[in-house]
């Protein structure tokens, strides 16, 4: 392969429109969360959902249809936009080929940064863990006492796509747009049980501005994913959204 892509390469590429992750495990809990914070980090027009909250992610994905598995986390505050509810991923670090963190971040706007994460069963207990820059600024212990079938649907997740400007003056070149992106899962296996959460402070991974947090619910399961292609559903102002825009890189403004 060249720099220039054939149309037969490029043909080959875009039938890969549905990401799939087999055999995914994952451990996550469900938190509640203060309004006040809710309503500060979800920009606009996206509004915190009528009862505030989020979930945290640890993952590690065996197999993939796009090449070698890999290890992800996340964090999503719970929102809605005009009636449907869904999620915002506020925050996504990953553990692969650099190549991931660019396809997630220029394709569907999700905020990537490399980083090391940690996923360990042992039992009854699963923990998991992320760092970076030597900060482990999350980890999550979940004791698990109870088999389900299922958990309830998270909705869609909703993403911003934005260019910075190439004048380093503030904005962006072109439009800023809000997206909607959905995932499909089919659960193989699924424990639920009580939850520790201890989130560090952090400059660049602020995980911590969520405090204080209650744990709802901790789970572990192992799964099917399919990731669907997603979708443009409107213009935003960029002048509103320029401050929510830089949880995508770490921050430098100088001493």
């Amino acid at each position: 392969m060249g720099f220039v892509k054939t149309p037969k390469e490029l043909g080959k590429y875009y039938q890969l429109g549905e990401r799939k992750f087999i055999g995914a495990r994952m451990i996550g809990v469900m938190i509640e969360v203060q309004p006040e914070i809710s309503a500060r980090l979800i920009p606009p027009p996206l509004v915190p959902a009528e009862t505030p909250g989020g979930l945290i992610f640890i993952a590690e994905y065996p197999e993939t249809n796009l090449g070698p598995g890999y290890r992800e986390a996340a964090l999503f505050l719970n929102c809605r936009y005009n009636d449907e509810a869904g999620s915002y991923c506020l925050s996504m670090p990953i553990e692969s080929e650099e190549v991931r963190v660019y396809n997630g971040r220029d394709i569907f706007g999700l905020p990537k940064k490399m980083a090391r994460i940690q996923l360990e069963k042992d039992g009854q207990t699963v923990r998991g863990w992320v760092e970076r820059r030597g900060i482990r600024f999350v980890e999550i212990s979940v004791k698990l006492t109870d088999p389900l079938p299922g958990l309830p649907g998270l909705g869609p997740t909703f993403l911003f796509k934005a260019s910075p400007r190439i004048d380093l003056t503030p904005g962006f070149d072109g439009p800023v747009f809000l997206c909607r992106q959905q995932t499909e899962s089919t659960i193989k296996h699924l424990e639920i049980g009580g939850a520790d959460i201890r989130l560090r402070a952090s400059v660049h991974d602020p995980w911590s501005e969520l405090e204080p947090v209650k744990t709802l619910l901790g789970f572990y399961l192992i799964s099917d994913n399919t990731m669907l292609p997603g979708k443009i559903l409107a213009e935003v102002d960029p002048e509103i959204y320029l401050p929510y825009y830089f949880k995508m890189t770490d921050f430098f403004c100088g001493e």
